[in-house]
């Protein structure tokens, strides 16, 4: 069975996601991609998984390098487009709180910067996992991406908490099923 590949892509992009910009630094300057494809992975180690386009200008600077995830807030939408190769009027701004890390966005909703722990083949994208060293969170609201452009988060509902879930392992009981 043949899979159209533009067809796929319009089918996952019903699946609402954060926007990242991961940075690295490489030839003295800093770099960056906007990423939508990033997971948590594992609290011990915490590891966090960024899925980047092999051909990305970004993914030649992140093989065993520090990277930074930056999660953006509603008003950084320029950032993304920024570094999705739309080139903002001016230039974002940066920091680097420490140097052993990779550079970071100021303003963003969140900050998870990493070490590399490994990286794997995944067809015509590389997948970095990193060892978080540092985070940092901020007030504001995600910038979020879905079917092709950026959206806004609508109210609240009645939250459903984790740890009153079935599938909490800190539960003592579970669910099986016959």
């Amino acid at each position: 069975m043949s899979v159209d590949a533009r067809e796929l892509r319009r089918c996952l992009g019903h699946f609402a996601t954060g926007v990242t910009v991961i940075t690295c630094a490489g030839d003295g300057m800093p770099h960056g991609a906007t990423v939508n494809a990033f997971s948590a992975v594992s609290l011990d180690p915490p590891l966090v998984l960024v899925s980047l386009d092999r051909k990305s200008k970004a993914c030649k600077y992140l093989d065993g390098a520090p990277f930074t995830v930056n999660v953006l807030t509603e008003p950084q939408d320029e950032v993304a487009l920024h570094f999705a190769g739309k080139p903002m009027n001016g230039e974002p701004e940066w920091q680097r709180p420490d140097s052993r890390l990779a550079p970071q966005l100021a303003g963003s909703l969140a900050t998870i910067s990493c070490t590399p722990w490994r990286s794997y083949d995944g067809g015509d994208h590389v997948l970095y996992l990193g060892e978080v060293q540092r985070f940092e969170v901020a007030g504001g609201d995600p910038l979020v991406f879905f079917l092709g452009g950026f959206r806004h988060l609508g109210p609240v509902y009645e939250p459903v908490p984790w740890f009153e879930s079935a599938d909490c392992p800190s539960t003592s009981w579970f669910v099986a099923s016959s």
